[in-house]
């Protein structure tokens, strides 16, 4: 059965693909956009609520990788969540790409009108079309360093964590090495041990003939003295 947390992060993957979507299918409308300015603010407003909340949904993914036990979950959760900055950057670019596309579209739009008369009302709508643009450009440019700087964060997260993989790797190869030296060092004591017990037991034998000797003297001695006539 899956856990709670696993449940949370495939949710979580899925808001993010149906942000992602959504983006992309407004960024369409805005390339077909033909106007007016209203329908173009409209759409980017659209557009710019769908990025935040894709924001959120990516920062929430972040920060349940880093809440995960086991190592390799978390590296899978980084990953993705490294991923989804990618094509989320990719998404602005697209934006404003749409955008400069549908302001071309609604310049010549307003040159076949302005052939047509009403050249002051079109010269304030080219205006305040302009205006909107560049200001949507502006957004669309300070949420791409936005987003480079929180990529910029990952990866600096992505290296520390190879560099502590790496640190515990090296530590389990010393202890490995120490592992090697503890069983040579007890395979030469149990080598001095068996050395030092057959030692011991010549020993034994020794003094026991010794003892032995001994006392076949003094019985001699004895036999000798109490019996000579035997």
């Amino acid at each position: 059965m899956a856990s709670s947390a696993d449940v949370h992060v495939r949710i979580c993957g899925q808001e993010i693909i149906k942000y992602d979507l959504e983006i992309k299918a407004l960024i369409q409308d805005i390339r077909d956009c033909p106007g007016p300015q209203s329908s173009l603010m409209e759409l980017n407003s659209q557009v710019k609520e769908k990025f935040n909340k894709l924001r959120l949904r990516i920062q929430d993914l972040e920060q349940m990788a880093k809440e995960q036990d086991k190592e390799s979950d978390r590296l899978g959760i980084q990953a993705e969540s490294e991923s989804q900055w990618k094509q989320m950057l990719s998404n602005q670019t697209a934006w404003r790409k749409a955008n400069l596309a549908c302001k071309l579209a609604i310049d010549n739009m307003e040159k076949d009108e302005l052939l047509c008369g009403g050249e002051h009302h079109n010269t304030r709508q080219r205006k305040a079309t302009k205006e909107s643009l560049v200001e949507t450009s502006s957004n669309i440019t300070e949420s791409l360093m936005s987003i480079s700087r929180m990529m910029a964060e990952q990866v600096k997260q992505s290296e520390d964590t190879i560099g502590t993989i790496a640190t515990s790797s090296r530590t389990v190869q010393e202890t490995n090495e120490e592992f090697k030296n503890m069983t040579g060092t007890i395979h030469l004591g149990r080598k001095l041990i068996l050395k030092y017990n057959r030692r011991e037991l010549t020993d034994k034998l020794l003094i026991f003939l010794a003892l032995a000797l001994f006392f076949a003297t003094v019985l001699y001695i004895l036999k000798k003295r109490l019996f000579p006539f035997i």
